[in-house]
């Protein structure tokens, strides 16, 4: 038989894997292959150096079942084209991607090697449900996300597929460049080592984590979820964004403590579907990345002022409100932020700091290791009220009275805020140690006053909206 080429993406796992085991029910050798194109030279700091060590763990994994990944840069067309040339393939798999820009690729793609009498075939993604297959009882797709879960939370979702015992190898392998020379972690500079210790890669990290939280914080999660300080949350965002990990292989988890009675099993498959919603959003409604979902807020007059003293301070988790300054430090020091956190600062940039939520998108986009372009997008867009299912626009999120909430013991303000302990926890240190040499911060520096306080923000955010009709 002639050989596959599966063509690895944010797919970085060898179980549940429609592509790959297709490739190897074909016969024959397999090639795996990842393309560094120009999606992925796009790519924030922070995910781009994530994805580097999701690339090595799928290395090491391959090279565990008798096989090995070919690295190529350029033109994914390109590179795809030239493998078929020098390998003699007759068949390129993959699993599809939901997003404007890979399908537009994928397609592209597709038809150029279909062409050239290549067999191409794509396979289900990274979703529990894909875009097309779920619509409301009038037709079209779901706009509200609490329908959509009615929909969907008794459908059969297929038994994740095993992984394979063996990959079958080529005689010999084609060229590939080296991981090292692709130099992905670059820009993180000297915050790299340091969000390294937070990291959980690769699909044998994934699913252990998925079992420590299962048979752990799963239990308390309804509640635990909202308060920052607690370790409450399962954090498999940061594999699910790269496929180390299958929302398939979540689900079912889930679904067997639902079966076991655990309270907190139906809350974590409602975050499933939450996140299978902002990828239907994105499918039908692509502009979602870049443009108000909600039309009647293009007129509105959000500073888009990327330099200016309220966003750099904001970016700096300098703001003097609490709540806003230790979740951007967590950010900087973990590559991720707690979801409560993350509802704050958003509302925060958004209302108080009269700020353009693709600002914020866009540091989000460079920070986050569990950069995800559907949930990013929506996760501002509601927080800034211009979303789909959105926060209601003249809600105002009072970060006082939210940090108090949800940090009554001051365990999340200690841990990332340094100034004003005389002996601060390393995680609060280890922000100086991230941020650009540039910030001049020190946590011997005073905390700063606020830039706007709570009650000033709300006064100015409610008085633009009294003005306006949404």
């Amino acid at each position: 038989m002639t050989p596959t080429i599966l063509w690895f993406r944010r797919d970085l796992r060898l179980q549940d894997h429609a592509a790959l085991t297709a490739a190897i029910a074909r016969g024959g050798p397999m090639i795996a292959v990842f393309i560094c194109d120009a999606q992925v030279e796009s790519l924030g700091a922070a995910p781009k150096w994530r994805l580097g060590l999701g690339i090595e763990a799928l290395q090491s994994a391959l090279e565990a079942k008798g096989s090995r990944l070919i690295l190529r840069r350029g033109s994914a067309m390109d590179e795809l084209k030239a493998l078929v040339v020098e390998t003699g393939a007759q068949a390129v798999y993959w699993q599809r991607a939901y997003d404007p820009t890979s399908q537009e690729r994928d397609a592209a793609v597709k038809a150029a090697l279909l062409e050239l009498g290549v067999e191409a075939q794509s396979f289900k993604g990274h979703l529990l449900f894909e875009p097309w297959t779920v619509q409301t009882k009038v037709g079209g797709f779901f706009k509200v996300y609490t329908p959509m879960w009615n929909s969907v939370r008794g459908r059969d979702v297929p038994v994740p597929l095993p992984e394979p015992a063996i990959v079958p190898a080529p005689d010999a392998f084609p060229a590939s460049d080296s991981l090292a020379d692709w130099r992905l972690g670059l820009q993180m500079r000297r915050g790299g080592a340091i969000v390294a210790g937070y990291a959980r890669v690769g699909a044998a990290q994934a699913m252990a984590r998925l079992e420590e939280f299962t048979n752990g914080g799963l239990r308390d999660y309804p509640a635990n979820r909202d308060i920052p300080g607690e370790d409450g949350t399962s954090k498999l965002a940061e594999n699910l964004a790269l496929g180390e990990i299958t929302p398939a292989q979540c689900w079912h988890a889930g679904q067997a403590e639902l079966e076991r009675g655990n309270p907190g099993a139906e809350t974590f498959l409602k975050e499933l579907v939450w996140r299978e919603f902002a990828y239907h959003l994105l499918h039908h409604t692509p502009q979602i990345l870049n443009q108000n979902w909600k039309p009647a807020w293009d007129a509105f007059p959000w500073s888009e002022d990327g330099k200016s003293r309220n966003f750099t301070a904001w970016k700096m988790g300098q703001t003097g409100l609490e709540f806003i300054d230790a979740a951007m430090r967590e950010l900087y020091v973990t590559g991720t932020m707690h979801n409560r956190g993350r509802m704050i600062v958003a509302s925060y940039l958004t209302k108080h700091l009269m700020t353009h939520w693709r600002l914020g998108q866009a540091w989000f986009e460079d920070c986050l290791i569990d950069w995800d372009p559907a949930s990013n997008a929506m996760g501002w867009q509601w927080a800034a009220g211009s979303g789909p299912d959105a926060a209601p626009y003249f809600r105002v999120f009072n970060p006082e009275s939210q940090i108090e909430k949800f940090d009554a013991d001051r365990r999340y303000r200690r841990t990332w805020i340094a100034e004003g302990q005389q002996a601060p926890p390393d995680t609060a240190l280890q922000f100086y140690a991230a941020c650009p040499v540039s910030w001049n911060l020190s946590p011997k520096t005073p905390y700063p006053q606020p830039i706007v306080t709570a009650k000033k923000g709300r006064e100015i955010a409610l008085s633009y909206y009294q003005s306006r009709t949404f």
